[in-house]
């Protein structure tokens, strides 16, 4: 058998030949001793002279020459890394390439790209990101712990910083307002009270000696009486506050605040004798067509400032059709007439609530509106000469109210109410002719949907419910453990949607046709509302949705993409409601809890 060395010690690396051949060296030699002396011992038993032997037969037992070892790895059909270690000045990297057959330097990968530097870019621009507001490393946090410090920060002001060792806690290992950290002693959202290493420790070994009155397990305590009967003084107090609850219970029924009106301009009428009510021809825009823009754009800047309500405005409303007038009620228990174009003054205010007006809602002509207040009263006015015509009440505070859109059913209009019933009254006979009781929380929105034939509400136990009009019962309920309460919405231009402001900071969107299924890949996101019954609202051409917040902004998204387009900070307080002007492309009206209401365009 023949064993070929030459194919036993190839090395794959030449630095490596010296020493691989002076190992075969020492084999092969080792290997023609052994076999000479197995010769020399079978000619001395078979008595014959010395045997020749053939050069080829013992070639593969003598030593590799010098060099030899090179050539044959040459022929190794291996696949090599070639390595380059002075990579040539000028060389870059192409920063879209895939895989690289060298071994470059560390110079050469973290070369520039290659072309001229942005000027304009500020350091934060030009520095590597991959989110819009920076670079955010990959960093393994409890969910938990996450929300917890996401919520600190977001009420006290100051949260842990994350590149802190936090097992010891000190004022630098807090970010934000850290004087309110070292006040609140670190408190977290989630922390109230004394801290766990504050609280009382238990007593080990069962000793209780220290505890003031305690006797023992099974012993009462020194003060402990058997008998339950209230001392005199005991009973006294019980006695008054018993006396109390029965008045509170009793709801007494508050005599209605007298009504005025107060006409802020000179004349009521112009010389061809109509009043304000009547739509002007000189602005510039058609406002008697129903026809709607075509394109709309995003509002920039602030073009006027309604001021004279002292509290907060809760709600507004435009003058149907024509939009020329804005309706407006406060929690100062007035309601405000004003026009949105020409010299955009107060034209008249309405008196008449003792308590803070929760709604106000147009009729189909504009003629006549109603109003909701926390004084348990819905009254119907005048829009023209600021009278009171009707006041309606259930002894229930009314919170939100809404005209039947049919022509044939103006005298008809419903009210949501905090006694969780939908109440239907009829304004020629001051009476209810109809209740929907089935709601198990306060109704908050009444949206009317489907050519006025149904009408959709929204309530305080997370549910929304449609209803056919004048039938008592829902026809369909949707409620989803995952739901929160939407105390506002709003229907769509072209009446397929229906925008619902969800208290998790969402605006949910509905169907409005057939199933009322919730569309999930329209989610709008980025505000907070929480807490807030902030009023959303669409532009003209169904480009754009808008919607205040609890920090009084004004946020305006991207019908299609779902993306927060533009910001704006419209009020000092909460910006409770957003109306966009159905004729204009790019005025919208805003209205906050600082008592302003104002035009942006």
């Amino acid at each position: 058998m023949q064993f070929n060395l030459r194919t036993a010690f190839i090395s794959e690396d030449p630095a490596d030949e010296r020493a691989t051949t002076f190992k075969m060296a020492a084999v092969a030699s080792s290997l023609v001793s052994y076999c000479s002396d197995s010769d020399s011992e079978n000619e001395s038993e078979s008595g014959k002279g010395p045997q020749t032997v053939d050069p080829d037969a013992v070639s593969h037992l003598q030593p590799l020459k010098p060099g030899t070892l090179t050539a044959l790895a040459a022929l190794n059909p291996a696949p090599e890394v070639a390595v380059k270690e002075d990579v040539e000045t000028g060389v870059h990297l192409d920063p879209a390439l895939k895989e690289v057959t060298y071994n470059p330097s560390y110079e050469t990968m973290f070369a520039p790209e290659f072309g001229p530097s942005n000027p304009f870019r500020s350091k934060q621009m030009s520095a590597p990101r991959n989110m819009l507001s920076g670079y955010a490393e990959p960093a393994h946090v409890n969910d938990f712990m996450f929300e917890q410090q996401r919520r600190t920060f977001s009420t006290f002001g100051y949260a842990l910083d994350p590149s802190v060792d936090t097992s010891q806690v000190s004022s630098s290992s807090y970010i934000g307002a850290v004087e309110e950290a070292e006040k609140n002693k670190g408190l977290m959202a989630f922390e109230t009270g004394v801290k766990k290493s504050e609280k009382r420790k238990k007593v080990k070994g069962g000793d209780a000696s220290d505890i003031e009155s305690f006797l023992g397990p099974w012993a009462k305590y020194q003060d402990e009486r058997d008998v339950a009967k209230p001392s005199e003084d005991e009973k006294k107090e019980l006695d008054e506050i018993l006396a109390k609850r029965q008045k509170r219970g009793k709801n007494e029924e508050e005599a209605p605040a007298e009504e005025k009106t107060i006409l802020h301009v000179k004349d009521a009428y112009d010389y061809q004798g109509r009043s304000y009510l009547h739509v002007p021809q000189d602005v510039g825009i058609n406002l008697r067509s129903a026809d709607v823009p075509e394109k709309c754009y995003l509002p920039k800047k602030q073009l006027h400032v309604w001021t004279g309500h002292t509290k907060g405005v809760s709600a507004i409303r435009l003058f149907p059709l024509s939009a020329h007038l804005l309706l407006s009620c406060s929690m100062d228990c007035k309601i405000k007439l004003w026009e949105v174009y020409n010299d955009r003054r107060c034209v008249r205010t309405f008196i008449g609530h003792s308590k803070a007006v929760r709604d106000v809602c147009f009729n189909n002509t504009g003629t006549q509106f109603l109003s909701a207040a926390y004084d348990r009263y819905l009254k119907l006015w005048d829009s023209e000469t600021g009278q009171c015509i009707s006041r309606f009440t259930n002894r229930k505070v009314p919170y939100c109210v809404k005209f039947n859109p049919d022509e044939d059913k103006q005298q008809l209009f419903v009210a949501g109410m905090s006694d969780k019933k939908i109440v239907q009254w009829d304004i020629r006979s001051g009476e209810v002719v109809q209740e929907y009781d089935r709601h198990l929380g306060a109704v908050n929105t009444i949206t009317f949907v489907d050519e006025n034939r149904r009408f959709v509400s929204t309530s305080d136990d997370k549910s929304l419910r449609v209803w056919e009009w004048d039938i008592p019962v829902d026809f369909k309920y949707i409620a989803e453990p995952s739901m929160h309460s939407m105390p506002a919405v709003t229907l769509s231009p072209n009446g397929k949607w229906l925008a619902c402001q969800s208290m998790d900071n969402q605006i949910l969107i509905f169907g409005a046709q057939n199933r009322f299924r919730l569309n999930k890949k329209k989610i709008f996101k980025g505000h907070m509302v929480a807490g807030y019954a902030c009023q959303v609202d669409f532009s003209p051409d169904m480009s754009y949705v808008v919607s205040g917040d609890a920090d009084g902004k004004l946020n305006i998204w991207d019908w299609k993409t779902t993306k927060l387009y533009h910001r704006i900070k419209a009020h000092d307080k909460v910006c409770i409601s957003a109306l966009w002007h159905p004729h204009e492309t790019s005025k919208v009206i805003t209205c906050g809890w600082d008592g302003q209401i104002k035009l942006w365009d």
